[in-house]
Parts: structure tokens; sequence; C-alpha cells
């Protein structure tokens, strides 16, 4: 019988190479990411243990992204622990603010993901770097001290779900949309603890970036991880950015599935979820009209070079509304410098929005854009659950990017195919 992606890399990468679904298994991943919130969690099971050095095994990616520049005394004496440990246990690996970006667009850009590979993350989204082939799992901080200590982690072997993609998106219609529509489709439970692997001939007509902003949201289905198949687009945007090698993993024809689903993304219109969760899915021609006071684009989800093209194809030739700030982060430097050649930084602040350093800061309501009492965003993010960007009063609605700038020039939620087929 066939084995799934899950059971390929669980038997490959585990103590037990005949592992099945439900078995505990004792994995040994390859990659590693922290950043300063998980760094900061890991100091005192790490100085329990009396850990003085890191495996050699694993490659350990470490990085500042949540709060920077550090908005308060108290982040940036995290920030100092954080390099202090960087320091201590000689991660190689490191970048520091102004050198690298939000960790789910740095690992990838990077070279850090690579098909086939199990990455071990301490951030829920670290589901991400499914995109590219790779299996990852977001871990806790004792987790991930144990890991760094002993160079391995243990796990459950998942069941699996297939997801086939048919079809191709109709313009104004975004990855964004994919995402939220399975949200609606499966929950924020359904598909707990399960591993989706994803493949078909709709998901070839998607981008990386595309393919990134779906396995990043995919953990607000509460999956154990997301997974593609990774093609010949994957396999070229991983061999420019490393020299290392790697051998891609898909599951045998006859493999057995929980369950397993199509989709015709074709069929897909501009979706939206509403206060207070993910799973909150609505057409956004039915909440058309909601008034907003801010538009963000940016997050792990939707920071990425498609994402500001999509914003600015709809802004262009129009002006932020007065009444709206609208709140630009490009998800890395490498994003920021190749949106400043483009001339979309430039494109954006002329048309009343504000462009900030790459961090994470308005997703999570650090700083950057915090939302006032009563306040209603519409954002790109992919969490929108009461206070999350700011007040506990205020509400986010989750959209494309595309969207988002539709309701930066209305003030209010609006269909982006109102202005792409102008």
């Amino acid at each position: 019988m066939g084995l799934t992606v899950a059971e390929k890399i669980f038997r490959s990468k585990g103590d037990n190479p005949h592992a099945k679904p439900g078995d505990m298994v004792f994995l040994y991943p390859e990659v590693a990411m922290i950043h300063e919130g998980g760094t900061f969690g890991l100091l005192d099971p790490i100085s329990q243990m009396g850990i003085e050095r890191i495996v050699d095994s694993i490659e350990v990616v470490a990085l500042l992204d949540h709060f920077v520049p550090a908005p308060t005394v108290a982040y940036a004496n995290m920030h100092k622990e954080t390099r202090a440990f960087v320091k201590r246990m000689k991660i190689r690996d490191w970048y520091e603010i102004g050198r690298g970006g939000i960790c789910h667009q740095i690992l990838p850009e990077q070279g850090h993901v690579r098909p086939g590979e199990l990455i071990a993350g301490t951030d829920a989204h670290t589901t991400t770097y499914g995109a590219l082939g790779a299996y990852p799992i977001g871990v806790g901080w004792t987790d991930m001290a144990v890991t760094l200590a002993t160079g391995r982690m243990w796990a459950i072997l998942p069941e699996s779900v297939k997801l086939i993609l048919n079809g191709r998106l109709q313009p104004g219609v975004s990855s964004k949309d994919i995402i939220l529509y399975l949200l609606r489709e499966f929950g924020e439970s359904s598909l707990t603890y399960k591993s989706v692997e994803v493949e078909g001939p709709g998901l070839s007509t998607l981008s990386v970036d595309e393919r990134m902003t779906i396995c990043n949201m995919s953990s607000e289905m509460d999956v154990k991880t997301m997974i593609m198949k990774p093609d010949q687009q994957v396999m070229d945007y991983v061999s420019r950015r490393t020299n290392k090698h790697f051998n891609a993993v898909w599951a045998d024809g006859d493999a057995t599935y929980s369950r397993i689903t199509e989709i015709d993304i074709g069929r897909l219109e501009p979706l939206v979820a509403c206060p207070h969760s993910p799973g909150n899915v609505r057409p956004l021609a039915d909440m058309a009209g909601t008034r907003i006071n801010q538009a963000y684009v940016g997050s792990c989800t939707n920071g990425r070079l498609d994402d500001l093209r999509a914003a600015w194809n709809v802004l262009k030739g129009h002006q932020v509304h007065p009444d709206v700030r609208m709140i630009v982060t490009p998800a890395s430097r490498e994003i920021f410098l190749q949106a400043l050649e483009e001339g979309l930084v430039k494109n954006f602040m002329e048309a009343g929005a504000v462009v900030t350093n790459p961090n994470c800061g308005a997703c999570i309501g650090g700083h950057m854009g915090l939302l006032a009492d009563g306040e209603v965003c519409a954002a790109t993010s992919n969490r929108n659950f009461i206070g999350r960007m700011g007040s506990i009063e205020s509400e986010v609605y989750l959209l494309s990017p595309a969207a988002a700038a539709a309701a930066a020039i209305t003030g209010a939620l609006t269909d982006p195919r109102e202005f792409i087929n102008s």
C-alpha cells in the first residue's frame, strides 16, 4: 500500500520506519526557526536543562521580527536577551533588525526552506513552509528547547487529507480567497491535527507567493501542517536560494487518505472573514459598504511582492480615502528593496499610504498601527480575534490585498473587481 507525504517523512526522519497514523514518533528535523518571542520563551527551560550549546545536526535560524524596532523598554530588553542567546549558542543564521524581516518570509527567501525537509518553528504559522514542499511543524517553547538540546522532537503521525485544486483564479480573486474558502468549508476544527496535502492542475497556476499565503493561513484550520506538491517552479525558486542538496517528497498514487476534496478555484469569488473569527467567512459582496478606518497590507500572510503589486493595481490612479489610514508593510528587506526599484513605495506614499519597515507589529497589535475603540480595519493578515490589532472594542475583517486597497479607496469594504475591470 502506498504512503502519504506525512507517512514518508515520519518514517524516514524518525525512529520508527513502520510508523502509521496515531503512532508517536521521535523525529530529527533539519531546520529550526526561533524569533524573539520564541527565543525569550526558551531561556528558562534552556537554563533549567543546563544546555550550553545547540546540537550541530540542526540548521537554526534566529531573527527579530515581531516588535521591530523595539516599541517599549520591555521589548528592547527582550531583543537584548535574544542577541545574547544567539551569541552564546553560536547561532550562525541570525537576522538582525534591518537585515531580515518577517520569519515566514525570510526562511523561504534566504534558502532555509527546502523540499522534503522537516522544519520545526516556534510559531503557529510555520505551516507557511509547506508551500515549498517542506514538512513544517509548529512547536512550543519547551519542545523547541529539547529539540535544540537533543536534535530530536516528538510528534504523533497525523492522518492525511488530500486537497486537489483545479481551474485558474479569475481576475480580482486571489489565493487569500482560496484559504478563506477552505476555512468556510472546513471550519476551524474539522481538520484538527490533520496533515493536508495539496496538488492538482490548479496548484501549478499559483505563484510561490500565492502558495505561501494558503499554507500560512492553513494554521487557522488547526491542521498539523499543510504541504504542497513541489513542481518545477518551486524547484527553481529553491535552487536559486541555496546550494544545499535536497530531495523532494510526494505521496504515492495509491496512498490512503481520510478525506479527499476537489476545488475548482476558477469558480471562487472575493471573500472576507468577519469579526471575530477567521472562520466567519462570507462573500465580500454581502459585506460591501461596511465602513473602515484602516486598511492594512502586510503580515506573514500577505506582505510579499505579489501582494504589494496586487494592492497597487487596484489603488493605481486613486487616493486613499480621507477618513482612512492605509499601512503597507513589506515582509522583508529584499521585498522592500524590490518595491523601491519598481516604484511601489513611492506610488503608495503619493497615494496617501504609509510604508513601514518589515515587521509583525500591526498584525499582532504590538505597534505600527493599533486600532482604537470602535475602529474597523480591513486587513490582509491571518487573525481577527477580539483585540488582535488593538482595542478589544475594534473589529478586523480579513481579506485579500486587492480588496484591502479597494476599501482604502472607498472607505468601506468593496469588491476589488470594481476597480480591476474598470
